[in-house]
């Protein structure tokens, strides 16, 4: 009995894995039939890749495929093709594209007519424009309150506004008065474009004025230069204020100079008064000038703001004064004392000064937290990094909805035929509205098909943000490990700088034209792809995970290189370029690792560099279950460093409440804060 039973669980067993295999491949072939069809469907549009989507038509993601080569047609489209597509898949987001697009093919063919029998509302600021035109073209006459009054609060238009514009003027709806509250306004989001239009239907002097307003913001030093000749009036102090505050971030001493001349001839209000010394003062500082510690010191009150208590204390790190540096950080708000970086530099302050008991439990409080400047607390104190992992349990009752939703499931068809743009799109339309166990559930089931980013973005807050091993994705079939080691680099800083860049998007694409995982510009990807006798298919290889890490991996072991190895500094190069970095490093390249961090201008590259070195922590110890301390990996500058070997000695990672176990298992992760005591996202 028990022989026979044991046969036919193997049987069952074996029915049960060629089933399964069974239907991965099915679920394969339909997923290449859709890639080659959709390629079809963009690239010539008609009917042609109806036959290479045989057999797809109960897929869920057929609509796209219709909806691809329509977009394709759009020039030679009617509106009965595509009103019948919208009734086929109504709500849809390739209806709601497809609508969009057609709605600015009838606006450019001026089909007024069809384009209000396709219009709906809420379909952005161009095509609501696209829409008072036709209603126009109708003879509907322009109302303010009802066709303008949402619009005129926006800072800057789309050109489809225009004509809509200038019909309102003609109209005489653009009165001074409503002309002045939207040139404030876009005065306000620095959009000089925007007054400079509006200022051509101002009465002539008002439209001087208001010129001025636009040049103080487009070019502050050509308003400084003729500031003078300017009249005291109240837009043009408003002007010149602009035009010092702005001055003062591209070149402080000129605009020292131009403000000693003008604040005699301008009677600036206290506010203008104090937004110029503030400028003046902080950019001072952000330059390290002789003095600059002593202005930021002798700022008034009223003109002094978070920023310039923040660089006060900068500054005195710099110049390495720590009873400054003490005093500067009492002068911060009591919320900026909170912030890990500065009690972290309190403690290092007090120890400089002689006072290692005080230090010492200064230190010792900050290490009990899971961030870059509690990393470094831990190694001054010579206490295990702490690290509290959380697993998120399985709801299977919610999983089982989550993937019987059509959305859902469309989601991640998308991101698994590598469209995640539009798998992003669908998720968030499937989770509108959602709480948050069913978002967390969403996340998991995203993780484990190696879709890391959902995780990422969604475990950020709360407990979710233990959750270090979905936060921290390994994420091994990119290939990081072996690339990382054979470009001689230490894996975990390549996960970090993955981890930092992209957030493991990897059709991240950022406004310089950086792509990928590690965010690599095309013209990098193809200097290192022929430096290394790589192979490389043009810039859009970017966005493949394997060709992106391969070529990262050796731009890093290249900016390495360039600094001793040193894996901060090569961080830091990597973001801000390694031309500002030795700027930086002639200027203050003696002073420490962590103070020479504190004391890069760039906020976004200081915050890079601590929450990249805090990540190459957290993915050491995720590869070995310990890490290798901080401080070592802060090699002084002119140092060199060498990656972790097998000797190297590594740090024990514990969680606080558990004090005296034995230390958290590998595979664990954690989540530090960028240059702060928060986590980040």
């Amino acid at each position: 009995m028990c022989g026979l039973a044991g046969i036919a669980i193997v049987v069952l067993a074996l029915v049960r894995s060629a089933s399964a295999s069974a239907a991965d491949a099915s679920t394969d072939a339909r997923r290449a039939a859709f890639k080659q069809a959709y390629a079809t469907a963009q690239q010539q549009g008609g009917d042609a890749w109806r036959a290479q989507a045989r057999g797809l038509r109960d897929y869920v993601l057929y609509p796209y495929l219709e909806a691809a080569a329509l977009e394709h047609d759009l020039a030679t489209l009617d509106l009965a093709r595509v009103q019948a597509y919208l009734s086929r898949h109504p709500g849809s987001i390739p209806a709601d594209d497809l609508r969009r697009a057609f709605l600015g093919e009838l606006a450019r063919r001026q089909d007024w007519t069809g384009f209000l029998a396709l219009y709906r509302g809420g379909l952005g600021d161009a095509l609501t424009c696209d829409a008072l035109q036709a209603h126009m073209a109708q003879g509907q006459r322009l109302d303010f309150d009802r066709d303008l009054a949402a619009l005129w609060q926006k800072p800057s238009l789309p050109d489809a506004c225009d004509p809509v514009l200038a019909a309102a003027h003609e109209a005489g709806l653009l009165t001074p008065t409503r002309l002045w509250a939207r040139i404030d306004r876009a005065v306000a989001a620095g959009a000089g474009g925007t007054v400079a239009a509006l200022a051509n239907w101002l009465p002539r002097r008002d439209a001087v004025a208001a010129q001025r307003l636009a040049l103080a913001l487009r070019d502050p030093a050509a308003a400084a230069a003729q500031a003078a000749r300017w009249p005291d009036t109240p837009h043009h102090r408003q002007a010149v204020a602009i035009a010092l505050q702005r001055l003062a971030r591209s070149d402080a001493n000129q605009a020292d100079k131009a403000w000693l001349t003008l604040r005699r001839r301008f009677h600036f209000s206290d506010e203008q008064r104090n937004g110029v010394l503030n400028a003046l003062a902080l950019f001072h500082a952000t330059d390290f000038d002789d003095h600059a510690l002593q202005r930021l010191a002798e700022l008034p009150a009223a003109a002094q703001s978070d920023a310039t208590r923040e660089w006060r204390v900068r500054v005195a790190l710099a110049e390495q004064d720590w009873r400054a540096v003490l005093s500067a950080i009492d002068a911060l708000s009591p919320e900026q004392q909170r912030d890990g970086e500065w009690r972290y530099f309190r403690a290092r302050a007090l120890a400089a000064l002689g006072k290692p008991a005080q230090a010492q439990r200064q230190y010792t409080a900050l290490a009990g937290e899971p961030t870059y400047f509690g990393f470094l607390a831990a190694d001054r104190s010579d206490a295990p990094y702490a690290l509290c992992p959380w697993t998120l349990g399985d709801d299977d009752a919610r999983a089982r909805s989550l993937l019987a939703d059509i959305g859902m499931q469309r989601a991640f068809e998308l991101f698994a035929v590598d469209l995640p743009r539009d798998a992003r799109r669908e998720w968030a339309r499937a989770l509108r509205g959602s709480d948050e166990a069913t978002r967390r559930q969403a996340a998991l089931l995203a993780y484990r098909r190696g879709w890391y980013d959902r995780a990422i973005f969604t475990f950020s807050s709360g407990d979710a943000l233990r959750l270090y091993e979905q936060r921290f994705p390994l994420a091994s079939q990119d290939g990081v490990v072996p690339q990382a080691q054979q470009a001689g680099i230490d894996p975990s800083w390549a996960y970090a700088i993955a981890r930092a860049e992209s957030a493991w998007m990897s059709d991240a694409h950022s406004g310089a034209d950086a792509r990928g995982l590690m965010q690599l510009l095309p013209a990098t990807g193809a200097q290192v792809a022929r430096r290394y006798g790589l192979p490389w298919s043009g810039a859009d290889s970017l966005y493949d995970p394997v060709v992106n890490v391969q070529l990262g991996t050796r731009y890093l072991a290249q900016m390495a290189q360039r600094y001793n190895g040193a894996p901060w500094l090569a961080s830091a190069a990597y973001n801000a370029g390694p031309v500002k970095l030795d700027q930086w490093l002639a200027a203050r390249g003696t002073l420490p690792p962590d103070v020479f961090t504190a004391t890069i201008p760039y906020k976004e590259t200081r915050e890079y560099v601590a929450r990249v070195m805090a990540f190459s922590v957290i993915y050491d110890w995720r590869l070995s279950g310990s890490a290798v301390p901080l401080d070592q990996r802060l090699t002084p500058i002119g140092t060199t460093y060498l990656p972790p070997a097998a000797d190297t000695v590594r740090k024990a990672v514990r969680c606080p409440a558990d004090a005296g176990t034995q230390p958290a298992a590998s595979g664990s992760g954690v989540a530090p804060a960028a240059a702060s005591s928060a986590p980040d996202s």
